[in-house]
């Protein structure tokens, strides 16, 4: 006597969740330009690597004698699997069953992946393709009763954006709850034109709201990625699922850990002459600070988030001779690198991931202060301000400035945590001061400048502003600060990149040892 029978139930069961919704429904999501989660988490991970959990759950139908005549998946697929030899725990969403539904899930395998990275201290994917927590109203009559919407297992959610990394690919369309899941996490992606991500769909916001967008107008991935609910766009699957596991190569496994160092080919002395002349001398004019953080890191490490999103700030990923890090940089390009209330916001969050994970931050500064005019107001780009400079006070991890050109007023002196050592080199393009003297001779030599226009016109005035301008640029020397000791270090641009290179083996050295000494979550105090 032996259990064949039963294995042979087992491979049975097994091979028909293989189907998920069956020929049809897989047929009409490959007609969408979309793969099947089976699909998807085959081309995410390593080969072979892949530990399905809880496959044989779904919804049995059952003849007179009680053996089984079909079978129908929950439309969630969960498990581990490893990610460029690295464990991850996944969960992705079978929309070829109920649409990816959360009411056809089984909701405790979706809590089961969130225990299984939260205990097993793993970087969580979510592969996201369903609607919101309810499904239909159909469920109404099959259930005969509605309910208090639940949240089962968000403890956990939100536990695990400050234990491990948590990324999330939309790569259908998203709402309610599918969406929610998408923007919890620490890096998300969503497809162009075959993922949508709202609130609620179409249908529903026609009902509401009198309006009758089209699910691109209402949640495509320009929407959405202008709007900084999602991160960066993906030009198809293979390209979302590449980012998430580019993302994932600069992070540590879990805050228990440190961010793992690679093998590195650029030269950590590499001296760049095109730094010598890429600030103009005229501080009205732009240049390309995209440019110089290509320039100063390894070469091809840079990996750019949420570009569509608080546009006057550049955060990124890159390395320096292997060792990852965080990049902040002002965009000149955009409102001269001065700080909006969504850059406030991508700022702080930014700043808090990468302390959450000991990345150590370079912040390459081109600060003229806050964005002044009658829109800054309404946006309360004051409040998200300090609400910025309170996450870089807050911020413990390494951290370092390079004062490319303008650092003025508030937002200007939260180029980093001054009650901190102060590491930072300014090029000798660097000017600085509570207002740029453009806007504030104008106000502080008002009177002499009208009296002057009233004495001898429009000329004089010229004048009189032209000579006043040129006896603050004389005292606003960089040298002059050097000499207050001000400024700690003066450098020739092409020694950035060394010097950065030097800078991040010593903070790397003090984040090996931060993890493995106390409590390595960080708990942050209330902020504006």
């Amino acid at each position: 006597m032996t259990w064949e029978p039963e294995l042979e139930e087992l491979q049975r069961r097994a091979a028909l969740a293989q189907r998920m919704g069956g020929e049809e429904r897989v047929a009409r999501q490959h007609a969408t330009g979309r793969g099947t989660v089976r699909e998807r988490i085959e081309q995410l991970l390593d080969a072979g690597s892949w530990r399905e959990t809880g496959g044989l759950a779904g919804v049995g139908s059952y003849g007179p004698d009680g053996a089984l005549e079909d079978f129908l998946p929950a439309n969630m697929v969960v498990g581990q699997g490893a990610v460029d030899g690295r464990r991850v725990v996944v969960e992705g969403d079978d929309f070829t069953v109920r649409g990816g539904a959360a009411d056809a899930a089984i909701w405790q395998k979706m809590v089961w992946a969130e225990r299984a990275a939260h205990d097993l201290r793993q970087p969580l994917v979510r592969l996201v393709d369903g609607t919101g927590g309810g499904g239909s109203v159909k469920t109404l009559e099959t259930m005969g009763f509605a309910y208090v919407p639940p949240l089962p297992g968000f403890d956990l959610v939100i536990d695990n954006l400050s234990r491990v990394p948590v990324v999330a690919a939309a790569l259908g369309p998203c709402a309610g709850l599918g969406a929610a899941r998408v923007v919890l996490s620490h890096f998300s992606v969503i497809v162009r034109d075959t993922a949508q991500l709202f609130v609620a769909g179409p249908p529903v916001v026609a009902w509401a709201m009198g309006e009758t967008p089209d699910k691109e107008q209402l949640g495509g991935a320009r929407a959405q990625t202008r709007a900084g609910a999602v991160d960066n766009e993906a030009a198809d699957e293979q390209d979302a699922l590449a980012q998430l596991k580019r993302f994932l190569s600069y992070l540590p496994g879990s805050v228990w850990e440190a961010p793992p160092v690679t093998a590195c080919t650029d030269p950590a002395d590499r001296r760049e002459d095109e730094l010598l002349g890429i600030v103009p001398r005229d501080d009205r004019k732009t240049y390309k600070m995209r440019r110089v953080v290509e320039l100063v890191f390894d070469r091809g490490s840079v990996f750019e988030l949420g570009r569509r999103f608080g546009r006057p700030l550049i955060t990124a990923l890159a390395r320096l001779d292997g060792r990852p890090a965080g990049v902040l940089a002002s965009d000149p390009e955009h409102y001269g690198g001065g700080l909006t209330a969504a850059a406030a916001e991508k700022l702080a969050r930014f700043t808090d991931l990468c302390d959450q994970f000991r990345l150590p931050v370079v912040n390459l500064v081109d600060q003229p202060g806050f964005v002044v005019g009658t829109a800054s107001e309404r946006a309360g780009t004051m409040r998200s301000g300090a609400r910025a400079l309170a996450a870089v006070r807050q911020a413990e991890t390494p951290w370092c400035s390079i004062l490319v050109r303008k650092c003025y007023g508030i937002a200007g002196a939260g180029h980093g945590d001054g009650a901190r050592l102060n590491l930072r080199y300014a090029w000798p393009s660097g000017n600085w001061g509570s207002l740029p003297i453009a806007g504030g001779l104008e106000a502080a030599y008002r009177r002499e400048l009208e009296a002057a226009e009233a004495a001898s016109g429009p000329p004089a005035r010229a004048a009189l502003h032209a000579e006043i301008e040129g006896r603050l640029r004389a005292v606003t020397s960089p040298f002059r600060t050097a000499e207050r000791f001000s400024i700690e270090h003066i450098i020739d641009p092409r020694d950035t990149r060394r010097l950065l290179c030097e800078w991040a083996e010593q903070a790397h050295r003090i984040v090996a040892q931060d993890v493995t000494s106390g409590d390595p979550i960080r708990r942050r105090g209330l902020r504006p």
